[in-house]
């Protein structure tokens, strides 16, 4: 099935996310020759799980025998490229050629990271529990192929090394540092003597990280955490003391975490400022094929998910912390039966989608009290 004519397919979209990664750095560097003032933008969205339907839907886009996620993703190019930073969570590992599957082993083509770099995504979280589906080869075919498509990564690692460094972006005129880390790995061990793979939940670990990428020259640290439990619009107990814990933690009167991304729950969970900070408890899922919950029934908050965007400005004095004045979610949509991700608002909008799917996304998002704290549902 797969041939010299996905190999050209191969090439051709390689240049294309060439070209976009290209795009993506010079709108950074644009940013942050505007001047400090202007603070940054960040966005963030939810688990990017390719089911075999969505791997299907790929090929299908690509009209030929390799894969395009692009299309898939056309809906939320706008609010995606223009922000200063754009995160995505890929929760999947890339399979070997010709070797890609869905549930429960999950090895995606890795075309998709080039559409992701297409849509203006910067980098991925990709610590989760599929991440030892393939092993440490497929850790490493993931991570390559991200290099080559020019999308940063953080939470799993090829050597040591890498997995002592930081992630850090220019996002206008900040450094943003990007951590990873996961509640497990399905019961899969980590590989032998290579305990530093995957970045596993450890409070003390994590804020150490924190405070070495203070120290690498961070402005804002972002921790991308994969947690609670699925099928649960509420954050669990385990969600709850973490966020907690993580926000309380500061060095010289500075919290030493400035925002949590939490994924993994299969729906939308809420937002909260916890000790000044906001937290994301669950994005839901971007991109996932038909969502079947603990009772086997089909879900239809399983293709649910939102797009958190944050507007940050410089502190007033060196050495403080960078505020986020606008705090934004945005909810969308993948559609199983176009398999495209839908913008919402845009789409009730345009009367496409119900209102009502929109309407209690809101809700749950809104349910810790997020509002009085400045939470707005953005554009």
């Amino acid at each position: 099935m797969f041939g010299r004519r996905q190999q050209m397919a191969l090439a051709i979209t390689a240049v294309l996310a060439v070209a976009a990664a290209c795009q993506n750095q010079e709108r950074q560097e644009a940013a942050g020759a505007s001047g400090a003032a202007a603070g940054f933008t960040l966005v963030a969205s939810g688990d990017v799980l390719p089911h075999t339907s969505v791997i299907d839907r790929a090929a299908h886009d690509s009209g030929d025998e390799g894969f395009d996620f692009r299309p898939m993703l056309s809906g939320v190019e706008p609010v995606v490229s223009r922000a200063d930073l754009a995160l995505c969570h890929m929760e999947t590992v890339y399979g070997a050629e010709g070797e890609y599957s869905g549930y429960p082993a999950f090895r995606t083509p890795p075309q998709i990271a080039q559409g992701l770099t297409a849509t203006g995504y910067d980098g991925c979280s990709t610590a989760s529990n599929h991440s030892l589906d393939d092993g440490a080869e497929g850790i490493r075919r993931t991570l390559d192929a991200m290099d080559e498509a020019g999308l940063r990564h953080a939470g799993t690692a090829r050597s040591e090394a890498e997995a002592r460094s930081v992630t850090l972006f220019k996002a206008g005129p900040a450094k943003v540092a990007h951590l990873a880390y996961t509640f497990g790995t399905n019961g899969i061990p980590l590989p032998a003597g290579r305990s530093w793979a995957v970045n596993l939940i450890d409070e003390r670990r994590m804020i150490a990280d924190a405070r070495a990428a203070r120290q690498a020259g961070a402005d804002v640290v972002v921790l991308s955490v994969h947690w609670g439990t699925e099928w649960q619009e509420a954050p669990d107990r385990l969600q709850l003391a973490l966020a907690r814990r993580l926000t309380a933690s500061a060095t010289g009167g500075r919290p030493d975490i400035d925002l949590i991304l939490g994924t993994h729950a299969h729906v939308p969970q809420a937002y909260e400022k916890v000790n000044g900070t906001w937290v994301i408890y669950g994005m839901g899922h971007q991109i996932a094929g038909e969502m079947l919950n603990g009772r086997g029934v089909r879900d239809p908050r399983g293709n649910e998910s939102t797009i958190g965007r944050f507007t940050f400005a410089p502190p007033a004095r060196e050495g403080a912390r960078w505020q986020v004045t606008k705090a934004e979610f945005i909810p969308q949509l993948y559609d199983l039966v176009t398999g495209r991700v839908l913008d919402l608002n845009r789409a009730v909008a345009d009367g496409t989608e119900p209102a009502a799917v929109r309407d209690r996304i809101r809700t749950v998002v809104l349910s810790r009290g997020a509002a009085k704290d400045g939470l707005v549902m953005g554009e």
